[in-house]
């Protein structure tokens, strides 16, 4: 059933849905988007809208703004959520509260678009059903994109420019994390490619509390031993490893080929099918 009146907490990063052409391209634009929500929304409904300023270019987004964003969820119990954000980071922050907020029952909608508002109506469209959805909260975080609800977790972006810009890939289900915040550890997602070094890669590690590593296939990395004495040290020191596929589907299944196998009896932590981002929040989280 839905109900007769939206209590509605609105949580606006920025992004393109409300920008507007400006001396140097699109830039932020200030009172956009809350305007707009506004004026779809009926005499009973109650707004609370927080704005972060300046506005983000989802380039800039990270643990920071996350926590920020938690902190916001968590100072409006059982309100809806809908989130307004960029979609070059769209999958990570999806990832992020997907994992963060696990079994707290929280409703939350991102939304986004590649055209701001009163361009071509796609953003519009949008905005529209994230606040339909918002009328019948379902637990979970998902994001509402041209038109489409689809799940948070495994988001994928797939396009650069055009509307279905997004697919997501199933996910294992989140589990109620060990923290719901995201801490300074330095952590980041290493990319394998042919000709990358041992050396190149024990540089990288050197700087870092964590690392996902996207393996070849189902999981297959260079026959190197160099490359597994470094991934051997680096685990040995504290350095959590977590692997994913860098093939968007079928995810990894050790023990297929022999190249790799040095991996896991080095300890790195085997990600299945997780995507890159959500990978990165269970080693945030975990």
């Amino acid at each position: 059933m839905v109900a007769e009146s939206l209590e509605l907490l609105l949580i606006h990063t920025g992004g393109t849905i409300a920008m507007a052409p400006g001396p140097r391209g699109l830039e932020p634009c200030p009172g956009l988007l809350e305007a707009a929500v506004r004026t779809r929304l009926g005499a009973t409904d109650r707004l609370d809208c927080h704005s972060f300023a300046p506005l983000l270019d989802s380039a800039d987004v990270g643990p920071g703004h996350w926590n920020r964003i938690l902190d916001l969820i968590d100072a409006h119990p059982g309100r809806p959520v809908l989130l307004t954000h960029g979609t070059d980071t769209m999958a990570c922050t999806g990832a992020a509260l997907d994992r963060a907020l696990a079994g707290s029952g929280r409703s939350v909608i991102l939304c986004g678009a590649m055209a701001p508002l009163g361009v071509d109506g796609v953003a519009e469209r949008s905005l529209d059903l994230a606040l339909t959805l918002s009328r019948v909260p379902e637990s979970g975080v998902r994001l509402v994109f041209d038109g489409r609800s689809l799940p948070a977790a495994g988001l994928v972006k797939q396009h650069s420019n055009g509307p279905d810009a997004f697919r997501t890939i199933p996910q294992a289900p989140a589990q109620a994390p060990t923290r719901r915040r995201f801490d300074n550890r330095l952590l980041a997602v290493l990319t394998l490619s042919p000709g990358l070094s041992a050396d190149a890669l024990e540089a990288q590690l050197a700087l870092l509390d964590g690392a996902v590593l996207r393996l070849y296939g189902a999981g297959t990395a260079p026959t190197d031993l160099a490359f597994y004495r470094v991934i051997d040290r680096a685990i040995r020191a504290g350095t959590r490893l977590r692997a994913v596929s860098q093939c968007m589907l079928g995810g990894l299944a050790p023990g297929t080929y022999a190249a790799g196998a040095m991996l896991w009896a080095a300890g790195v932590e085997n990600g299945g099918a997780e995507t890159p981002e959500t990978a990165l929040a269970e080693l945030w989280l975990g």
